[in-house]
């Protein structure tokens, strides 16, 4: 196998039409093979081209596809797709949503940003929401209980502020976040761990209990890279699902199949 690696061949001869989910990143890409609603697999590629593309329709019988970008879109993997896949959606500000966007300026939105407010209002419908990604960058994402994405808010990730910490000062060394952290640190590095990973359990603590002033029953989404470390952490976290950007990619796919 060129790309898969053969216990992938259990989802061939056991799945006959299949999702593609494309999330193209600064660094890498990652996909998702979805069917009836459901993930069945994911991958994530540091080098992503046409030839990458070309050997996962070599392992599954896709049938639809949507293919979403934060870096400038690869033409020959578009095109590629759209001859090969009976529907292709290109994510763009043009796309059809399955909720209504508030957002000022919708051509600036994140295409991960959108995807997981779309992800967590599919998976509970109905309720006020508050999206916390925590990645690279830290979003906080609001959409009412009628689906209406209101707007959200941009701070730096963990690891951002460690690097950053690390290359504006002179003697602060680069740390990583442990897995305990002291509430007041005794030394410089602990310091460092309990300024940053504190400060940010603060910060989201503090938007939920004030988000929940005005939505009594607000529901809380953790995704991101470290949405599982600081589940554990967070007094008022409801849900961690790694995988929320690929339910809402897929969602987004549903809903302009069906429309």
């Amino acid at each position: 196998m060129c790309v898969m690696s053969s216990i992938l061949l259990f989802f061939v001869q056991n799945i006959k039409q299949v999702n593609l989910i494309i999330e193209q990143g600064n660094s890498s890409a990652k996909v998702a093979i979805f069917a009836n609603g459901q993930l069945k697999s994911s991958f994530v590629f540091k080098h992503f081209d046409v030839s990458v593309v070309r050997s996962l329709f070599e392992e599954f019988d896709l049938d639809q596809g949507i293919y979403s970008t934060v870096v400038d879109v690869d033409s020959e993997i578009a095109s590629f797709l759209k001859g090969k896949l009976r529907f292709f959606l290109l994510l763009d500000e043009n796309v059809k949503l399955p909720v209504k966007v508030s957002y000022k300026t919708p051509q600036t939105l994140g295409k991960d940003r959108l995807a997981a407010v779309v992800g967590a209002n599919y998976l509970q419908p109905g309720m006020d929401l508050l999206v916390i990604d925590a990645g690279t960058a830290i979003t906080y994402e609001v959409i009412e209980a009628s689906g209406t994405f209101v707007g959200g808010n941009i701070s730096p990730g963990m690891s951002t502020r460690f690097k950053a910490l690390h290359a504006f000062t002179k003697k602060l060394p680069l740390l990583n976040e442990p897995e305990d952290v002291l509430f007041i640190g005794n030394d410089t590095e602990s310091a460092i761990q309990s300024g940053v990973v504190n400060g940010i359990i603060f910060e989201m603590d503090g938007y939920i209990d004030s988000l929940r002033i005005k939505y009594p029953s607000l529901l809380v989404f953790l995704t991101g890279g470290h949405s599982f470390y600081f589940a554990r952490k967070l007094k008022n976290a409801n849900f961690a699902d790694i995988n929320l950007v690929f339910t809402g990619l897929n969602r987004i796919l549903e809903y302009n199949v069906e429309n």
